[in-house]
């Protein structure tokens, strides 16, 4: 027998063939399993991503009502304070005001 008959009669056409489309099968699995984990990780960082979009766009926001609100306070600030400076004065004239008359008696 020679060496290349051997193997033939060994491994016959049928095996081969068969052993090719399960190599064939585990390939294509190998693929799908790889396309599935990067679909996977597609989701999950884009799950991520907007995740700390929306954090990002909340800071923005934030920042932006605090400007806002700054400015409308500068606008609104002068009559307040104003005010403000108004009640005071009132408030030391009624202080430096006595409360009794001069001479007068506490009742008995």
């Amino acid at each position: 027998m020679k060496s290349g008959q051997a193997i033939r009669e060994g491994f016959s056409e049928s095996k081969a063939r068969k052993w090719m489309w399960i190599g064939l099968g585990a390939f294509v699995a190998v693929q799908i399993y790889f396309v599935q984990a990067m679909l996977a990780a597609l989701i999950l960082f884009t799950g991520v991503f907007v995740v700390l979009a929306v954090g990002g766009l909340v800071l923005y926001l934030v920042a932006r009502a605090g400007q806002w609100g700054l400015g409308w306070a500068g606008q609104h600030a002068r009559p307040a304070a104003q005010l403000a400076r108004r009640a005071w004065a009132a408030a030391e004239d009624f202080s430096k005001k006595p409360f009794r008359r001069p001479h007068s008696e506490t009742a008995p």
